[in-house]
């Protein structure tokens, strides 16, 4: 009977116990709201992007600029085809205010030309980054991945540079002082004739070589950020090609045009100052049209 008695105290000390803690709780969950200024408590939302919306990607580029970057539309004689090479197509897309993209190709007597152009719209889902600070995250994961080389530095620039005046390519064959190595009467001698004619070969190859101009580069003029890569290819026996990339950034907008042009001629190389020259052309007028 005595155990019987006992059970029933247990019981009641429990209750009590469970009151005690679910009083606890409600007073933990009022102490903290007595403290809304404590870090992590109440925190200030991020701005969000300017963008809200996307533009419709094969209405984006115009078709005075299409005749410029695929001649090959004007050679189409059937009229319904040529309509359906200004359309362009859209690339599948499953969420249409956030990234769409369009995609167009023209073959030509001269050439085949190709051209992609895609807007992707950032939201960053941590309320304490903007959308503006995420997409300038995305943005520069994307410039590293382009590699771009270092800049280039003008031949004459690399001669005021340089301790003896000289392109150092040239000194493993002078002598020690740094002047040419001469024979008797002090003309040259065969060493420094060779040396003489390496050093002319190498200026040619230096004149042969991806002009300051137009290698892949950062660029300053266009959106918040910017940059433009260039990569010549070739497969086996098949004409060269040439894709010109222009990206950049405004707010929390990416941007990305891709001009590709394989030539139909072989030994023809598509010109690279002029791709990037219409490639940049269209880019400063998507960006106008976003208002970046």
């Amino acid at each position: 009977m005595q155990r019987k008695a006992y059970v029933p105290g247990v019981a009641a000390l429990l209750a009590a116990l469970l009151a005690g803690c679910t009083g606890g709780s409600d007073g933990g969950a009022t102490a903290d709201d007595s403290n809304p200024g404590e870090p992590g408590v109440a925190t200030e939302a991020a701005e969000p992007g300017k963008y809200r919306t996307l533009p419709e990607p094969c209405g984006a580029v115009g078709n005075k600029t299409l005749d410029a970057l695929l001649p090959g539309i004007e050679e189409i004689t059937d009229e319904e085809q040529r309509e359906k090479a200004y359309a362009g197509e859209p690339t599948l897309a499953y969420d249409t205010d956030r990234k769409v993209g369009c995609r167009w190709k023209v073959d030509s007597a001269q050439a085949t030309d190709h051209l992609f152009v895609g807007f992707e719209r950032v939201v960053s889902y941590d309320s304490a980054v903007s959308d503006d600070s995420e997409a300038e995250q995305l943005f520069a994961q994307q410039v590293e991945a382009a590699d771009l080389p270092e800049p280039v530095v003008s031949e004459s620039g690399s001669a005021e540079d340089s301790p003896s005046g000289s392109p150092s390519a040239s000194s493993g064959d002078s002598g020690e002082s740094g002047e040419p190595a001469t024979g008797a009467g002090g003309t040259p001698s065969a060493s420094s004739s060779a040396s003489s004619s390496s050093s002319s070969s190498s200026s040619s190859a230096s004149s042969d070589a991806t002009p300051t101009d137009v290698q892949p580069r950062l660029l300053d003029d266009l959106g918040d950020e910017a940059f433009v890569d260039d990569a010549l290819s070739s497969s086996g026996s098949t004409a060269k090609r040439r894709t010109v990339t222009v990206a950049f950034r405004t707010s929390n907008v990416m941007v990305t045009i891709e001009y590709a042009e394989q030539s139909a001629t072989l030994g023809v190389v598509p010109d690279s100052e002029e791709m990037q020259d219409m490639a940049r052309k269209l880019a400063s007028q998507l960006a106008d049209s976003l208002g970046g």
